[in-house]
């Protein structure tokens, strides 16, 4: 099994770690969708990170849709079983892929000439983004993921999500008015299937 796409990727990154949490044994490929757009054509023809390509060579897409048949291969979840957590995870995991998401719009239209940019566009989606971290940075004061080791699929995406942010946005997004995000991000930081897998 081989995850195809570059780490400074929060999606590609969110399945690298998930592979590891799981046991599943994998290589991975750093290709970029810009500097190896050929290479990765190759793989895939949709030319999209992350690419799962699996021991039978089915290439597969899309980071939500890959975690959740290698959970099915691995015989276990990430996400809690107790109803009410999975409840809750599910909502928190909704918030850090908008906020992925978001952030990924915005580094996009940043690349834009200035005088090319939408002031419309980036603005909406400027404050998409602080509503996805606004809501995250609650969940986590009003009731904390515990910091026991372990981490579920929810906590493992609000960090990966918060990391980019900070790796791309950190001037817009500053962490100083997110203490509950920052600090939940150092810690799922510490954790070895994080470290295996730095951003850059």
């Amino acid at each position: 099994m081989q995850l195809i796409g570059m780490l400074d990727s929060p999606y590609v990154r969110r399945v690298a770690i998930s592979l590891r949490l799981l046991d599943i044994d994998f290589s991975h490929r750093s290709l970029s969708v810009f500097r190896h757009y050929e290479e990765f054509r190759a793989i895939n023809p949709v030319v999209k990170a992350p690419t799962l390509v699996l021991d039978d060579g089915q290439v597969l897409m899309d980071s939500s849709l890959m975690i959740e048949l290698l959970e099915h291969q691995a015989g276990r979840s990430l996400m809690p079983a107790e109803p009410a957590e999975r409840v809750r995870a599910t909502r928190l995991l909704g918030l850090a892929l908008a906020a992925c998401e978001k952030a990924v719009q915005m580094y996009y239209e940043l690349q834009r000439a200035e005088g090319r940019r939408d002031p419309d566009w980036f603005a909406r989606v400027d404050q998409q983004l602080r509503a996805a971290c606004t809501g995250l940075e609650l969940e986590l004061l009003t009731q904390p993921l515990p910091r026991d080791g372990r981490i579920d699929q929810a906590g493992l995406s609000i960090a990966v999500a918060w990391r980019f942010i900070q790796l791309v946005h950190a001037e817009r997004i500053a962490a100083g008015d997110y203490p509950g995000l920052a600090k939940w991000s150092a810690y799922a930081e510490t954790l070895e299937a994080f470290k295996a897998f730095p951003p850059v």
